[in-house]
């Protein structure tokens, strides 16, 4: 038996042109993300993870589809974390050495433009699933890759331009799929 790669997408609006795939809808936010693929992972064993999906962007003149190089997770504590326990907890997990890309993933939908600055000092785009998709990969020890179509600006505006977006979003996301997958 071939194991062949499984699509995971967040929401069935990005996933609507994803024909003859293996798609996994995950779900909005970190937890919905991470155990979706981790009971898919278990379950199929796939030959590797390609997330895709909308972002925001966090900088002026970023738009189009991305390839991750690195996604960070922007809203949990890791350094009070390790201060408490003195353990060390992954916050960054190297996709793609060929993108300068970083991808950051917390719990929020990105709407506030101090939130959006404060990101944008350590990222390019933001999201709400990738860095649990990759560290569930991670954990399984299976490859994970990252294609992400900007959709907004992760500004006050945000809900708004992602609705009016969603379907050229769509569009671009299985174009991305297509190709990355050939």
């Amino acid at each position: 038996m071939t194991r062949r790669p499984l699509v995971a997408v967040a929401l069935a609006e990005e996933a609507a042109y994803l024909d003859g795939l293996r798609v996994v809808l995950t779900g909005p936010g970190k937890v919905a993300a991470a155990t979706s693929i981790a009971a898919a992972i278990a379950e199929e064993r796939p030959s590797m993870v390609l997330n895709a999906g909308t972002a925001g962007s966090l900088r002026p003149g970023h738009e189009g589809v991305y390839r991750i190089g690195r996604v960070i997770e922007h809203d949990f504590d890791h350094r009070a974390i390790e201060a408490l326990t003195g353990a060390r907890f992954p916050n960054a997990i190297d996709l793609d050495p060929t993108s300068e890309i970083v991808l950051a993933t917390g719990d929020v939908f990105v709407q506030d433009p101090r939130v959006r600055d404060r990101l944008a000092q350590r990222a390019h785009l933001v999201d709400m699933e990738g860095y649990a998709v990759a560290r569930a990969c991670l954990t399984f020890g299976v490859p994970c890759s990252m294609v992400k179509v900007v959709s907004d600006e992760a500004s006050d505006e945000a809900l708004v331009s992602w609705k009016a977006a969603v379907d050229r979003a769509a569009r671009a996301i299985a174009e991305a799929v297509d190709s990355y997958l050939v």
